[in-house]
């Protein structure tokens, strides 16, 4: 029982260490016009923190293409 019970708690912390350094900086550029892929680069380089708050800071891509 014990056993099961470390896998569970291992599986829940992957997938926060995930959702913080991939999803997360992921989705917010994606919203935003940017490069996922290069955010997500960034936030496993540096910071998830640092990549998201330069995420808020520069906001919408103005040259970014709508439709």
């Amino acid at each position: 029982m014990e056993t099961v019970f470390t896998i569970i708690i291992g599986l829940a912390a992957l997938y926060v260490v995930l959702w913080i350094y991939i999803l997360l900086p992921a989705g917010m550029a994606a919203k935003r016009g940017r490069s996922a892929f290069g955010w997500v680069v960034l936030s496993l380089i540096f910071s998830p923190i640092l990549a998201c708050l330069l995420l808020l800071l520069l906001g919408d891509n103005p040259n970014a293409q709508r439709g």
